[in-house]
């Protein structure tokens, strides 16, 4: 499953070069529509445009490899769907945080691994590369950008994450307000993956926690009843 997450991700790195150039020969013919260039009304208007011989090629070529791509990756999502489904974790995952869907949490999941390895969310952070960097001098603390160490598509996919999150959760919405006011969007997208990574990892605890057996107080710690074990000749 991680090599399906690494091919689908590489192929939805693929498809959105190919539409960016196919943007950018819309805006030279001063058509600029954003998202509604892929509706199929955006479609006609981008094949109805008039260019030149080598540019009208080039416009072929890249609305073929598209239309080759998009189903390629809607059957990895099918995939990804219906593993994700399939394990309680990522299901808890999407239904605590709006954002997360299937990609995500399933990613994560795998990412981490068995989350009892993590004694703390700072470790979770570290593991994935988004905590900054902390310089010193003359007893002041000042922190850098993010040490992007780990899994680099964990790292996209929780910033894309964090910024369908930062719709539904009022609370994640006023700190990115905040910090793009104050640092730039940049740090302030870095930061909301952050917070959800550190959400999403507390949450997986705290189901591992619920589905682990509590032993009582005195009870023992061997079972009471052992295998006979063969007598020595």
């Amino acid at each position: 499953m991680r090599q399906l997450l690494k091919h689908r991700q590489k192929l939805v790195g693929m498809r959105t070069a190919v539409k960016n150039q196919l943007h950018y020969l819309a805006m030279s013919q001063g058509v600029c529509r954003k998202g509604k260039l892929w509706t199929k009304r955006g479609r006609q208007e981008l094949e109805g445009l008039e260019l030149g011989q080598w540019a009208s090629r080039r416009r072929k070529e890249l609305l073929e490899w598209l239309d080759r791509l998009e189903p390629e990756i809607a059957e990895l999502d099918q995939v990804v769907e219906k593993e994700a489904q399939s394990r309680p974790d990522v299901v808890e995952l999407r239904k605590q945080h709006k954002g997360v869907g299937p990609v995500v949490g399933l990613a994560f999941v795998l990412t981490i691994g068995p989350v009892e390895r993590f004694k703390h969310s700072r470790q979770v952070v570290s593991y994935l590369g988004l905590n900054p960097r902390e310089y010193s001098s003359g007893g002041h603390q000042r922190l850098g950008h993010i040490s992007k160490q780990g899994n680099e598509m964990m790292r996209w996919l929780l910033v894309e994450a964090g910024q369908s999150a930062v719709q539904y959760d009022p609370e994640l919405h006023r700190k990115y307000q905040r910090l793009k006011f104050r640092r730039g969007a940049k740090v302030a997208k870095v930061a909301i993956a952050r917070q959800l990574a550190v959400r999403m990892y507390w949450t997986l605890r705290q189901a591992k926690q619920a589905t682990s057996p509590v032993r009582m107080s005195g009870s023992p710690t061997q079972s009471l009843v052992e295998e006979a074990r063969p007598s020595l000749p």
